[in-house]
């Protein structure tokens, strides 16, 4: 399964993707876009800064349920993302397609990664949680449904991953988002710290 995905992400590639890729090169590479996208773009690495925003919910009694579904979702994320598909896959970085194809260097804005292309984990986390905080709140899911997409436009801008990554990890962060909700609201929320009934 994972070759036959493999050969058709390859075919997609140079039907779809690069083209995409190099008209961004071409027409929307400028001083300020190369200065402000490497900045953008930290907002996914690792999935640090949802983690972080999961765990600060998680402390408040108004939205530990959002916290926990975001915790839920990236955990979803984490395993689908990097455990199975990136290994199992193995798609070439779209920099390193390029040169392996057709002996064409990319000068990256920023470093390349040393890992498989598809999915995009920057992308895949990131709308993982806007789409928990938009279900629990969208006075924080619209701004981080908002940085969401410039972390997403940010990994074609960097040339790091082919649209085709960046589209199914929209859709894969989304679902995950969605159930990762869905479960937070089955569980019981009680503060673990508050004394029960039966406690002294």
């Amino acid at each position: 399964m994972f070759e036959f995905l493999r050969a058709l992400l390859d075919s997609l590639a140079v039907s779809f993707d690069l083209p995409i890729l190099d008209w961004i090169a071409a027409n929307l590479w400028c001083p300020v876009l190369d200065t402000v996208m490497p900045i953008i773009t930290m907002f996914g690495d690792g999935g640090i800064f949802w983690i972080g925003i999961s765990v600060i919910l998680l402390f408040t009694k108004k939205y530990r349920k959002v916290g926990l579904g975001m915790a839920f979702a990236l955990s979803m994320g984490l395993l689908v993302c990097n455990i199975i598909l990136k290994p199992g896959v193995q798609r070439m970085r779209p920099y390193d397609f390029q040169m392996e194809y057709f002996a064409k260097e990319i000068q990256l804005i920023a470093g390349g990664m040393h890992d498989f292309s598809f999915p995009s984990g920057h992308t895949i986390a990131s709308f993982e949680a806007c789409t928990v905080l938009m279900l629990g709140n969208k006075k924080f899911g619209i701004p981080a449904t908002l940085l969401a997409i410039l972390v997403a436009f940010s990994r074609l801008y960097l040339y790091l991953h082919y649209p085709t990554d960046v589209i199914a990890s929209i859709i894969l962060g989304t679902l995950f988002g969605i159930l990762g909700y869905a479960l937070a609201c089955k569980c019981n929320l009680r503060n673990p710290f508050r004394k029960g009934k039966y406690q002294k």
